[in-house]
C-alpha cells in the first residue's frame, strides 16, 4: 500500500512565471504531502530563490532540448513509485494526493493495478475559477467511463476514449512508474506529448483511473506554453499525427478539425 511518502510532486519551473509560488503553495497546503521538488533547464536567481523561501530542492537538467525532454527529467528524477508533474502556472485543491492514494491503495485491495490516475479540473482565468464550460463539459462526458474498474482496465476503452482527443488534463495526473517505467514522453514533439504518452500506455496493462472531481485548477492564459502552441497550430499537427494511430487518416483529419475548435477556447 502506497503513503505520502511514496509521492512526489515535481514542479516544473520555467524561467520567472508571476503564478509559480500560487502552485507551491497549493502543494504546502495538502492534507498529506511527501516530497516535493522543482525541477527547472532555466536556473536562474528567480527560480534560487523561490526554492530558499519555501525550502525547495532545485534539480537542473543539464540537457535541456524540449518540454518533454525537461517533463522525463523531472519524472526520471523522482526517486519515488508516485509522481506528479506540477506545471509552474497551475494549482492543486488540497485533498489532491489524499484522493490519489486512497485510490490507487483502493485498486490495489481489489487485486488491479492503476498505471496512472488522474482527476477532473477547473480552468483558471483572470485569477477566477471557471468550473464549466463547453470544452470542459465534453471531457467530462469523454472520460465518464474509466470511473469503473470493469471499464478503465480495457485496452480498447481506454483507447476509444482517446481516440475523440486529448481528454486527460496532464497536471491532474498522478503516474504509477513502476507500471509505467522511465523517460515516457516522447521528446521530439513540442506540444503533444503528453497525449502521445496516453495513447502509448492505453495498449499497455495497468487502470486509467478518472476521479469526477475537481482537485486541480489549469490557468489559461496568453503567455501559457499551450495558448503559444495553438497558435502556432504546433499543437494541431501533432494532434492529427496521433489520431492516425487511432484512425484512417481522413477520419483523424475530420475529428481532429472538430476538437481544434473546441480547443481554441484556450486562446485569449
Amino acid at each position: 500500500m502506497y503513503s505520502s511518502s511514496d509521492h512526489t510532486f515535481v514542479i516544473c519551473g520555467y524561467r520567472e512565471n508571476p503564478y509559480i509560488e500560487q502552485t507551491i503553495q497549493s502543494i504546502q497546503k495538502q492534507t498529506v504531502l511527501g516530497n516535493v521538488l522543482l525541477s527547472t533547464s532555466t536556473p536562474n536567481a528567480f527560480l534560487q530563490d523561490i526554492c530558499a523561501r519555501y525550502a525547495l530542492s532545485m534539480i537542473i537538467n543539464p540537457q535541456p532540448s524540449s518540454l518533454g525532454g525537461d517533463w522525463n527529467f523531472g519524472y526520471d528524477s523522482a526517486e519515488t513509485p508516485l509522481v506528479t508533474l506540477a506545471h509552474q502556472d497551475d494549482r492543486y485543491e488540497a485533498n489532491y494526493l489524499e484522493r490519489m492514494l486512497s485510490t490507487v491503495n483502493d485498486y490495489l485491495e481489489k487485486n488491479q493495478k492503476a498505471s496512472l490516475l488522474f482527476s477532473d479540473y477547473y480552468e483558471i482565468r483572470n485569477d477566477q475559477a471557471i468550473r464549466a464550460n463547453r470544452l470542459l463539459q465534453v471531457k467530462r462526458i469523454m472520460n465518464a467511463i474509466l470511473k469503473y474498474p470493469r471499464f478503465n482496465r480495457s485496452a480498447l476503452i481506454k483507447r476509444r476514449v482517446l481516440s475523440l482527443g486529448c481528454s486527460i488534463c496532464c497536471p491532474s495526473v498522478t503516474f504509477v512508474k513502476p507500471m509505467l517505467g522511465d523517460s515516457i514522453f516522447n521528446a521530439k514533439l513540442k506540444n503533444s506529448c503528453d497525449y502521445l504518452a496516453w495513447v502509448t500506455f492505453a495498449s499497455r496493462p495497468g487502470n486509467f483511473v478518472y476521479l469526477p472531481e475537481k482537485l486541480m485548477g489549469h490557468r489559461i492564459y496568453e503567455q501559457s506554453a499551450t495558448s503559444a502552441n495553438l497558435s502556432d497550430n504546433i499543437r494541431r499537427g501533432e494532434d492529427e499525427q496521433i489520431l492516425s494511430m487511432l484512425w484512417p487518416k481522413w477520419i483523424a483529419r475530420l475529428i481532429n478539425s472538430v476538437y481544434a475548435k473546441s480547443e481554441k477556447s484556450n486562446q485569449l
